[in-house]
């Protein structure tokens, strides 16, 4: 189950809004066959597997792992419970059932049916923690939510930035930080900030400086301050704007209209749902990370500290609770906080 699980991880960033799954197949305690489900709309971990065995005979006397309960339902791929039938593999070892409701135990159900012995729950945590955000998808009816800011030795987020000073950003952090921070972008599927950040800093939210996919961008613009010259109203990138006032759409930007008289997050979280969005990094502003910090509606946060002092400022954030990690990049520290008790 351990190796299913590295397998599994390799598809990060590029199986959403799937999960990221990995098999191995053993015969005689030894593995014959291994896959790993790559990217949305591919082939599924198993069926990989199966194919990958060089002599399909010995699969009637095979062991199957798995970190995710098999599909049994007809979607981009044929269900995988199918091709495990079809090929007699007596024994299927399961890390944790699926949370999605077309699988919901069905396919262990059927499995168990047509005469297969399934073993549930082996190393239950650590295949939930694997798909955290499938899970919480599916479990809570939104994405993984991801806050990530920076903040300076003395505690501030930013300066006070007036005059000539709106579009220059103030960096907190040392390359190799940002680099990291490109990397998370490539892994999740969206990209969240305030208006206010994209008109201080008119920034790209793009990966640059990491291979992968860009996340699709989204901006809360209630009182429709957003200009044409912005990045992110460029259409380079897929992007959606929250607003009052829905401007003209082209290419890659989408307006979405907000309800003056109800609250903005809920229609927000909602609406990536109906897009099958699974994880959400939110960068900015103070504002708007402290909106999800004070409704607890946040399940990580990743939390930079410079070596820079900035004196007086915007004050950053805060988390009472104690950091789940400590992690020190070329002398700038990473806090990275798990909600326990997330909405």
């Amino acid at each position: 189950m351990k190796r299913c699980l590295e397998l599994a991880r390799k598809g990060l960033g590029s199986t959403a809004p799937n999960p990221m799954v990995g098999c191995v197949i053993v015969f005689k305690n030894q593995i014959i066959g291994e896959g790993f489900h790559r990217h949305y709309g591919g082939s599924h971990a198993e069926v990989l597997a199966i194919k990958s065995v060089r002599d399909p005979s010995l699969l009637a006397n095979s062991i199957l792992y798995v970190n995710l309960e098999p599909c049994s339902h007809y979607g981009k791929t044929p269900p995988c419970t199918k091709i495990i039938l079809e090929n007699k593999i007596p024994i299927v070892i399961v890390g944790t059932s699926d949370p999605n409701p077309l699988v919901g135990g069905k396919g262990i159900k059927i499995l168990e049916e047509n005469g297969v012995r399934v073993i549930t729950d082996i190393l239950k945590e650590e295949c939930f923690n694997l798909n955290k955000r499938f899970f919480t998808f599916f479990m809570k009816k939104r994405p993984y939510i991801i806050l990530k800011w920076a903040q300076t030795q003395d505690g501030f987020i930013d300066v006070e930035r007036k005059g000539n000073e709106e579009t220059r950003i103030t960096w907190i952090t040392n390359e190799a930080c940002r680099r990291l921070v490109h990397k998370w972008r490539s892994e999740e599927q969206a990209i969240l900030v305030g208006s206010g950040t994209v008109i201080k800093d008119n920034p790209k939210l793009t990966v640059r400086n990491w291979p992968g996919k860009n996340p699709l961008r989204l901006v809360i613009d209630r009182k429709a301050r957003l200009t044409a010259n912005l990045n992110l109203i460029d259409g380079s990138v897929g992007t959606v704007v929250f607003t009052l006032a829905p401007a003209n759409e082209r290419g890659n930007l989408k307006y979405v209209l907000l309800n003056k008289d109800r609250d903005f997050m809920p229609e927000v979280l909602d609406y990536l749902c109906t897009i099958n969005v699974q994880s959400v990094i939110v960068e900015g502003g103070k504002q708007l990370i402290e909106e999800f910090l004070n409704r607890r509606v946040w399940d990580e946060a990743r939390v930079f500290t410079g070596s820079r002092y900035f004196g007086k400022g915007i004050q950053a954030p805060s988390i009472n609770s104690e950091p789940e990690e400590l992690i020190r990049i070329a002398g700038n520290l990473l806090k990275i906080y798990i909600n326990r008790e997330p909405g």
